[in-house]
């Protein structure tokens, strides 16, 4: 098991990689049909991330009333977020000043997760930590650039952008740091547990939030090919491994 302190230390490359992501969004205008393609992109990245890693280490477990009791809590919570983070987002302004509050909320509960999953990989093992640092790197970069994106679409300020895109590095950090603490001794029942609310967290991402914002403008094939473009690139990287 890795030391907290050099977790932390891998945890610093996705940190800076959604930061480089928020910051090609912030100094280069991206027209919606980008965008689109970006958000593409980083949905077929997750979805392969969670296929590959997330579901086969649940099926191996064989704990199916865990599984199911993390899942529905990860649905739940998902759920609520979206309906007070649009809630709040709605609240005094016009349709035309409206944030993408929901999106870069959940985003931000992703990319804590992407942490605590780098974490409880090193917990587990080496190969798995660093397996999962590699994928989530590749990940949070077009998160991070496809909230930016949103962000920037939607008149926020340079200031705000780089803030929420800060916030989203020390999230990722203390979500990594509080995996290898917090999980490193923990049971199996609990790390099911915690593993399929991350499987429900990650899908309904890909769902619900980064292919919702992408089917907002006219889609074209090369739009959607980015999806398949993604998952390939990640399930291709993970095989060298």
């Amino acid at each position: 098991m890795q030391t907290a302190q050099s977790v932390i230390v891998f945890a610093l490359y996705p940190a800076v990689a959604v930061m480089a992501g928020g910051a090609i969004a912030l100094w280069r205008t991206m027209q919606p049909r980008l965008i689109s393609a970006v958000q593409h992109f980083a949905a077929g990245v997750l979805f392969c991330a969670l296929s590959t890693e997330l579901l086969p280490d649940l099926v191996h477990r064989k704990m199916p009333w865990v599984t199911l009791l993390g899942f529905t809590l990860g649905v739940i919570v998902m759920l609520m977020v979206k309906h007070f983070a649009e809630k709040f987002g709605q609240k005094g302004i016009t349709p035309s000043q409206q944030q993408p509050t929901s999106l870069i909320v959940i985003l931000g509960l992703d990319i804590a997760l992407d942490g605590l999953l780098i974490g409880l990989g090193f917990a587990a093992g080496q190969k798995q930590g660093l397996l999962l640092t590699i994928a989530l790197t590749l990940e949070v970069l077009f998160l991070g650039l496809s909230g930016g994106a949103a962000l920037q679409s939607s008149g926020a300020s340079r200031k705000r952008v780089l803030l929420i895109t800060l916030g989203f590095a020390f999230t990722l950090i203390a979500g990594a740091w509080a995996g290898v603490i917090l999980l490193a001794g923990a049971s199996d029942m609990l790390l099911d547990a915690v593993l399929a609310f991350g499987l429900a967290a990650l899908l309904y991402l890909v769902t619900e939030e980064l292919l919702v914002e992408a089917h907002e403008v006219p889609e074209t094939s090369a739009q959607t090919a980015m999806f398949f473009v993604g998952f390939i690139l990640l399930l291709t990287i993970e095989m060298f491994i």
